[in-house]
């Protein structure tokens, strides 16, 4: 009878390990992250569109209308996640403030650049301050934060002066990217005429830009968008008019320049324009795009110096990628192609920080921003 019973038990405790219950079957669902495109208007888009990305798939669902604006080529996200700001670059040039839906933007209002053909925006740390460049101007403006999200008139506007040996794309000061240092003390300001990166003390309570020294790069190299390693020691610019990304040390709100790398093929002489740069979220490799090359240079990034070793080009398959994003897992790499109007996914090894192409496309008319959120 003992035996019995113990044979019994054995074959409960055995069924109860083949057989899990429905609540040990479960997997966590991994929620889609929502991505937002910029576009240019002049080819049938009606401003800013929408989609979601799964992050554990990879897969980019077909994107739709968030709301009506024109030419809202860079666009950025409050820190708590519900309010979306775009440029436009029409009209002389305003910052748009939309508040977030569950799929539509609202428009609250708008407000000048400051100048003309603002081509970037960005916000400080405390979600008080919203930051224009304007690319045809040469200036940059601060404008607050309105406790509704709408945004306020400017409180301060710089005029760059000066240019570079370029005669064509250098006769005037252009401001191409605004960027907050990862301890809100600073701004850093490329400015593609001038072939300087411009650094600007800020306070957060007033919303005042002090100027301070400034970094030169190459003659006729012109400085466009900059990105900070993820340990805030390092900080890089790539350069619009020779395809060159420049290395900086950062400490105290200031800059030291250090060296300068190519991202063009070895022995490419044909033209070329540079766009966008990010870092992967684990800080081992750097990413630069390449307009009419039409590709993505991969960096590996050396963590006790900050320099940069040359490691793979990848097609974009479309054509003129003028932004990219990496999720925020690092799992992958999503392309803007700007003149072939597609949006391209990419699986990234995160081993050796190659691109390789999903299958992944969806087509949105000249999109030229993207940005993820997972708020």
């Amino acid at each position: 009878m003992i035996k019995k019973l113990s044979l019994l038990l054995a074959v409960a405790a055995l069924a109860s390990c083949s057989n899990p219950t429905e609540k040990e079957t479960e997997t966590e669902e991994v929620e889609n992250l929502q991505l937002y495109i910029g576009t240019y208007t002049s080819k049938g888009s009606q401003g800013i569109y929408k989609t979601e990305f799964n992050p554990e798939k990879g897969e980019l669902m077909e994107a739709k209308p968030a709301a009506e604006s024109d030419d809202p080529s860079f666009l950025a996200l409050s820190p708590d996640g519900g309010h979306l700001y775009a440029v436009s670059e029409v009209n002389g040039g305003s910052i748009r403030s939309f508040s977030r839906g569950d799929s539509s933007l609202t428009f609250i209002n708008e407000s000048s650049s400051g100048g003309i053909h603002p081509c970037h925006v960005a916000i400080d740390k405390t979600g008080k301050w919203i930051f224009a460049g304007n690319y045809t101007s040469g200036s940059l403006a601060v404008l607050p934060i309105l406790e509704n999200g709408g945004v306020g008139e400017p409180v301060q506007v710089i005029q760059h002066q000066g240019s570079g040996p370029n005669k064509e794309r250098q006769k005037s000061p252009h401001v191409h990217s605004v960027n907050v240092s990862p301890d809100n003390k600073a701004i850093f300001v490329p400015d593609l005429g001038m072939d300087k990166v411009m650094v600007y003390a800020f306070d957060e309570t007033t919303g005042q830009l002090t100027p301070g020294d400034h970094m030169e790069v190459t003659p006729g190299s012109g400085p466009r968008h900059f990105t900070f390693h993820p340990n805030g020691k390092f900080a890089y610019v790539v350069q619009e008019l020779t395809g060159s990304v420049t290395q900086f040390n950062y400490a105290n709100g200031g800059l030291e320049k250090v060296e300068e790398f190519s991202t063009l093929p070895e022995g490419f002489e044909g033209d070329n324009s540079s766009a966008d740069i990010h870092i992967s979220p684990d800080g081992r490799f750097l990413y630069a795009s390449n307009r009419f090359i039409d590709n993505i240079a991969v960096f590996a990034i050396d963590q006790e110096s900050g320099s940069l070793s040359a490691v793979s080009h990848h097609s974009v398959l479309g054509q003129v990628p003028r932004n990219f994003a990496i999720s925020p897992d690092g799992q992958f790499l999503l392309v803007a192609n700007q003149e072939s109007d597609n949006i391209i996914v990419f699986k990234r090894d995160k081993e050796t920080g190659k691109l390789s192409p999903t299958g992944g496309e969806i087509k949105v008319s000249m999109p030229v921003c993207l940005i993820f959120t997972d708020k």
